[in-house]
């Protein structure tokens, strides 16, 4: 989990938001202090209207009912003292989420890690959709670079391509 106070952490992801978007796309942190983890949502919003809403509970609840969905169709027993398979099982649900889309404030937090420490090039290339939005909105990232994407992003997650087509169109980039 990332460490550093949110301001802080904000005002770095905000210092590499292209220019042309830094007044319109904004971070959000909302934790719920009744919750017994304490952990809420990260939200990003574009003109102030949630767009990405990372909510751990709805992520949490759905990996579970993936973990039984794949237990039964594979037909493994839950034994408790199996941590191993129970943790492979876990996994497996959870990468299949968040290929999906449904996101936690946690995969976030790690999201966010990876990229601060990830040269940009890297960061475009990612399997991880978070990395890949924060990429394509990144400063960094130019006009030339953003035609090269245009074939590959019409792949990608319809959140990811929602920001591509954001950026691209604030660039003057037409996306057909």
């Amino acid at each position: 989990m990332y460490s550093p106070k949110w301001s802080k952490v904000k005002k770095h992801l905000k210092s590499f938001t292209c220019d042309s978007l830094k007044d319109r796309i904004d971070f959000h942190i909302i934790n719920y202090r009744k919750a017994h983890d304490q952990l809420g949502r990260a939200v990003i919003t574009v003109d102030k209207k949630e767009i990405l809403s990372m909510c751990t509970i709805t992520a949490e609840r759905t990996m579970h009912i993936k973990e039984w969905d794949i237990r039964e169709k594979q037909n493994i027993q839950y034994d408790i003292d199996n941590r191993k398979l129970n943790w492979e099982v876990g996994l497996q649900a959870h990468n299949i989420i968040k290929k999906e889309g449904i996101l936690a404030q946690y995969d976030f937090f790690d999201a966010l890690e990876e990229y601060f420490n990830t040269p940009i090039e890297v960061s475009l290339k990612s399997a991880d959709m978070i990395i890949k939005i924060l990429a394509v909105i990144d400063r960094r990232v130019g006009k030339r670079t953003l035609q090269k994407l245009k074939e590959p992003i019409k792949n990608e997650h319809e959140s990811i391509q929602f920001f591509f087509r954001l950026r691209c169109d604030v660039e003057g980039i037409s996306f057909d």
